[in-house]
């Protein structure tokens, strides 16, 4: 899953809080209201929560402020040792959304920004997986970059490249960014029902219920 960006996330590291808080402009609207995704998506789960793509850990703090408990996992050795300079109170492991070692009931699954490094069927073999980690009630609530058709995402490459902004254009045409009636009917094949929240030009909440 995604392993070809390991390499990608080990080397950003150092920066990537930085460019969360908006110093690449490229990437600043895919950015925005960063801090109040992350908290929105902490907002709607409770309990043992498993988080995939953990970064540098902002997420996994919010959760744990919550008073949840966070199994993180985290495929970049860097990332992890970032997060772990910042928590000490969570158990991060080597891990990602389709490989990892659970065995205790949880309450929801969480992540941010990460979810599109899977192509559509490594996604839709992952919320398969869930389904059977999740108990009814369950959630899936994800925040990352998605489009409401394939055309809106073929305009959103054109005008990154119109604006010079030739990273993002690319990062676009060459990651597996969904659109919503996809993922939405992924999560019915499974038994989740869903609802999609935009919360910037880019970025939508999908808040997944096992059914």
């Amino acid at each position: 899953m995604g392993l070809e960006f390991i390499e990608l996330f080990d080397e950003w590291a150092d920066t990537y809080d930085q460019t969360v808080l908006g110093d690449d402009k490229e990437y600043r609207a895919v950015f925005k209201n960063y801090d109040r995704i992350l908290q929105a998506v902490a907002d709607r789960v409770q309990g043992k929560i498993i988080e995939f793509g953990v970064g540098t850990g902002n997420l996994t703090e919010k959760l744990l402020n919550s008073n949840n408990k966070v199994i993180g996992f985290e495929p970049s050795l860097a990332m992890r040792e970032k997060a772990l300079e910042k928590l000490t109170n969570v158990n991060i492991l080597n891990g990602d959304f389709l490989s990892y070692n659970i065995h205790e009931p949880i309450d929801a699954i969480v992540s941010t920004y990460a979810f599109h490094h899977l192509t559509d069927d490594e996604k839709a073999s992952a919320f398969s997986l869930y389904q059977s980690v999740l108990a009814t009630g369950g959630k899936i609530v994800f925040a990352d970059t998605v489009f409401i058709s394939d055309a809106h995402k073929q305009t959103a490459i054109h005008e990154a490249n119109l604006k010079g902004y030739l990273n993002l254009a690319r990062d676009l045409a060459t990651e597996y960014y969904s659109t919503i009636p996809s993922l939405e009917a992924m999560l019915k094949a499974n038994h989740f029902s869903v609802e999609f929240t935009q919360l910037n030009s880019f970025v939508w909440l999908m808040d997944a219920t096992k059914l």
